[in-house]
């Protein structure tokens, strides 16, 4: 199957220069209305940092705050497809039990705002639950070269406690979604294929791993894929219990710089670099499969 060539056409062009056109009416109404002064060559300094004993250029604040978010995003997502596959097969599950199960997950995480989980689980999981566990003494007692491997997965031994209660609340708030996508996926194969299925003689375990799922998945990904960069923008809303993501980065760096319209406008392009790369990386999966199907 060939692939369409994209054509540029006239509208193409009149909608990119009237954007062109409002971008620079809006900086030109920030400077004159505003009285702003402009100071974009303060912000590759809070990317990268010359460190003079090492010789070498360094990560800075943002940086920092974009590789949290990246940790933070990577982690969360892996958490949440795997709680949301279980839930999403608990769904559609024979078992009363199981089933129930997976609605009351799905209902009370979906109605309950995440600015609300989080601070549940900041207060009660990193306060009760991580000293209860002997999290923090374990992190204390680690070795350097172990607390090394943990600040680059995870976070510095300070803030682990911190990060792992964001990284759960958003794995738990996204997982209810991931929970849908699978249980809608399953349930649109036609009844025909799971009819024929239970006449081969299969069982429940080999219906879902043979017939459903493979035909399920190229229905789940666009969803999926939507979900997921969903996570990244949702893991913003983590720094209100000060983790240093790059929101709060961002919040810090302007309190301190004023470089209110510079600060926000870099963040702006450093998230829609993660989550447009996310997007090309599905897209790419999305034609593989079409092709593996052909």
């Amino acid at each position: 199957m060939k692939r369409k060539r994209t054509r540029i056409t006239a509208l193409d062009i009149i909608v990119a220069a009237g954007l062109v056109a409002a971008g620079a009416y809006l900086a030109y109404r920030i400077t004159i209305g505003l009285h702003y002064k402009w100071n974009w060559s303060a912000i590759p300094h809070y990317l990268f940092r010359y460190d003079q004993e090492s010789d070498s250029w360094l990560p800075n604040v943002l940086l920092y705050g974009l590789l949290t978010t990246i940790k933070l995003s990577m982690w969360a997502t892996v958490l949440a497809t795997i709680l949301g596959g279980l839930m999403g097969l608990c769904r559609v599950s024979r078992s009363l039990f199981k089933r129930l199960m997976g609605r009351t997950y799905v209902e009370l995480i979906r109605n309950l705002p995440p600015l609300v989980l989080i601070f549940i689980f900041y207060f009660f999981l990193a306060d009760q639950i991580m000293s209860l566990l002997g999290v923090s003494r374990f992190i204390e007692s680690c070795s350097m070269s172990t607390c090394s491997v943990l600040t680059f997965l995870f976070a510095p031994p300070s803030l682990f406690s911190p990060f792992m209660a964001a990284l759960i609340t958003l794995a738990l708030f996204e997982g209810a979604y991931i929970t849908e996508i699978v249980r809608a996926g399953i349930q649109s194969i036609e009844r025909g294929q799971w009819e024929a299925s239970y006449a081969l003689g299969l069982s429940r375990r080999q219906l879902m791993r043979y017939i459903i799922l493979p035909q399920a998945m190229p229905r789940m990904l666009p969803p999926l894929a939507g979900q997921f960069i969903s996570t990244i923008k949702d893991s913003a809303i983590v720094s209100v219990i000060s983790i240093q993501e790059l929101t709060f980065q961002g919040m810090e760096l302007m309190s301190s710089t004023y470089l209110t319209f510079e600060v926000w406008i870099t963040i702006t392009g450093l998230y829609l670099m993660l989550t447009l790369s996310l997007s090309l990386v599905v897209e790419r999966l999305e034609i593989y499969m079409r092709r593996s199907e052909a």
